[in-house]
């Protein structure tokens, strides 16, 4: 009998011609956010599921649906899969890293550059008609060129981020990370491993991409932002959570930090409406890695782990492997 699967929102008609060669697949063209009692019920028959990073899997949807083998997330990020109570029965998860590395740095980078150089407020100024002459003083921002750039979270992403601002824009680099790179990838980067307070404190250009959990909650608040130089500015394209949005969006009213680049929200898609308020900050919708190429190397790798898993095969970038030794 051929297995049933769930893939949980619209993905590329391709991806899914692949799933249908292997599985039963029930897909949602209509791309409607499944509630979680919708996603309960389509998975208790289904042996695996295709989710986008969105859904969330914990231990009470895996007791609901024992025949559930395999959680394949098209994200790098899975902060929405329990996976120790994955692991704890036997079910595969995986994610998708590695390919939407450059594609997500490139975003950071540009974000950074954007808020530091006011281009959204630019953009705005000048589609409002109060662009009428040059002034000296008109949108002065902040060079990033020659500046210090300090990055929390130094895996794929950060050290890509490092790169562009080291050899691309002289950038002097440190960062923050629960342990420290080996020697051997920092020296290309001349990057700096120092403490929280002092990445807070030194950097002209601040980058989040740290992973969501319990512990980063909130890593960035009130009292962080206290810390920072009033030139500074802060980037996002982790997670939403990690900044604390309601602190952020009264830094920037009140001017204590210079401006913000941000692709991820708490309580996304919802927008904490402060940060609506001020004109100093560059808001995107969580679009990190949306390039064409890039998203269709995460479905690619996110199928190919899923047919893997439940073909007795080895899924590519599994995150819990100690269940595929148990086979």
């Amino acid at each position: 009998m051929t297995q049933r699967i769930l893939v949980a929102r619209a993905i590329f008609p391709e991806t899914l011609a692949r799933l249908r060669a292997h599985f039963d697949v029930e897909d949602n063209p209509d791309d409607a956010v499944p509630t979680r009692e919708q996603l309960l019920a389509k998975l208790r028959d289904k042996a695996g599921v295709l989710t986008t990073g969105g859904e969330r899997i914990d231990a009470e949807l895996l007791d609901a649906c024992p025949q559930l083998r395999a959680v394949c997330n098209m994200a790098v990020g899975y902060n929405n899969i329990d996976v120790p109570a994955c692991t704890a029965r036997g079910v595969v998860a995986t994610n998708t890293p590695d390919v939407l590395t450059e594609t997500t740095a490139d975003m950071g980078f540009a974000l950074m550059m954007a808020a530091a150089r006011r281009m959204a407020e630019g953009e705005r100024y000048l589609r409002a008609g109060h662009w009428k002459k040059w002034s000296y003083d008109m949108l002065i921002g902040h060079d990033v060129h020659g500046s210090t750039l300090g990055i929390l979270g130094m895996g794929r992403i950060g050290q890509a981020i490092a790169r562009r601002g080291a050899l691309g824009f002289g950038m002097q680099v440190i960062y923050h990370n629960r342990s420290r790179l080996a020697p051997e990838l920092e020296a290309p980067l001349g990057a700096r491993w120092v403490d929280k307070a002092t990445l807070l404190r030194e950097a002209d250009h601040l980058v989040l991409v740290l992973p969501y959990s319990a512990a980063s909650h909130h890593a960035i608040g009130a009292a962080e932002l206290a810390q920072m130089k009033p030139t500074a500015t802060l980037t996002n394209i982790a997670r939403g959570g990690i900044v604390d949005d309601a602190a952020l969006a009264a830094a920037l009213r009140e001017g204590r930090i210079a401006a913000a680049g941000l692709d991820v929200f708490e309580g996304e898609p919802a927008v904490h409406p402060g940060l609506l308020e001020v004109p100093n900050v560059v808001l995107t919708p969580h679009v990190g890695s949306a390039t064409l190429a890039t998203r269709r190397a995460m479905a690619d790798l996110a199928a190919d782990n899923l047919i893997a898993a439940l073909t007795g095969g080895t899924p590519p970038t599994p995150l819990n492997p100690e269940v595929l030794a148990r086979r």
